[in-house]
């Protein structure tokens, strides 16, 4: 049974560690939540590390970027583990082809491109025409207001041509301040559905957790699975992924299901358990805000 709690500092003392979603938890994706950002910064005063663990196509320094725009303090977090350095990682290993149909805002992913010293003879990347491709890297939609299925034509083709669609950001939708937006997700969900094959780097899937793991050690940390807490707004994301990893986890019920559960300042107990009932999912906790 999910338990509702009032804030991160009546159960933060169980653990060591903490993976901790970024989008819908500590930033709307315009600005700082202060009382997330408070949080975070009083359970590392008590001892704790905080992973930022993030299905953000963008490199760890673009995010680490992005952070200070936003208006989160350094001193809230440790390190970052970015869906897109597991899928870049992949990409320069030959995962989908030198030759790639690239599919996002280039202003805004251009980053996923940067080089990363710790590939050993890395592909060499080109972008090229999707008639020439030999694999689709996806860091989300040309245009995030316009339904999926848009891309159904390009999508058919690439099918038929046998090409796998590198996913750099699992998640389906963002809530960007008031704004829905698709993510690179709901386009390779899509792909799937037709018959194509999507390769995934981010939650809720292992490789996102695997590059946790190793930034927690790199900090000198080996903490169990017991002792880790993953937080975050997606129950398809956030919690599976937690639950894949035999991790407890903290449903932040106010991002993308607060209409569903009834979110105010905390969700409707009777709505909660009827979302997570048709959601299959059982998180350890949950709170309305990060607080």
């Amino acid at each position: 049974m999910t338990q509702i709690i009032e804030s991160l500092a009546d159960i933060s003392d169980r653990y060591d560690a903490m993976f901790v979603d970024l989008w819908g938890c500590v930033h709307d994706g315009v600005q700082a939540i202060p009382s997330a950002v408070a949080a975070l910064q009083g359970y590392r005063q008590r001892g704790g590390t905080v992973v930022l663990v993030t299905n953000s196509p963008k490199p760890r320094k673009g995010v680490e970027e992005q952070l200070h725009i936003f208006g989160v303090p350094d001193d809230a977090w440790d390190t970052i583990a970015t869906s897109g350095d597991s899928a870049r990682a992949a990409m320069f290993r030959g995962f989908v082809g030198e030759k790639v149909w690239f599919m996002g805002e280039w202003e805004r992913d251009q980053g996923f491109f940067a080089p990363m010293e710790i590939i050993e003879d890395p592909v060499d990347i080109q972008m090229v025409d999707l008639k020439d491709a030999e694999g689709i890297v996806c860091c989300g939609p040309f245009d995030p207001m316009a339904d999926p299925d848009v891309n159904r034509p390009q999508f058919l083709y690439a099918k038929q041509k046998g090409l796998k669609l590198l996913c750099a950001n699992p998640d389906i939708v963002v809530d960007r301040g008031e704004v829905r937006e698709w993510c690179a997700g709901a386009l390779a969900r899509l792909y799937t559905e037709m018959g194509g094959e999507s390769l995934y780097f981010g939650k809720p899937h292992p490789p996102i957790y695997d590059l946790a793991r190793r930034r927690l050690t790199a900090l000198g940390r080996d903490v169990r699975n017991g002792a880790i807490l993953a937080v975050g707004d997606g129950i398809a994301t956030d919690v599976q992924g937690a639950m894949g990893e035999d991790i407890d986890s903290l449903f932040i019920t106010g991002g993308l299901a607060r209409a569903e559960t009834k979110t105010a300042q905390q969700p409707d107990p009777d709505a909660l358990n009827a979302y997570l009932e048709n959601e299959m999912s059982s998180p350890t906790y949950a709170i309305g805000q990060l607080r």
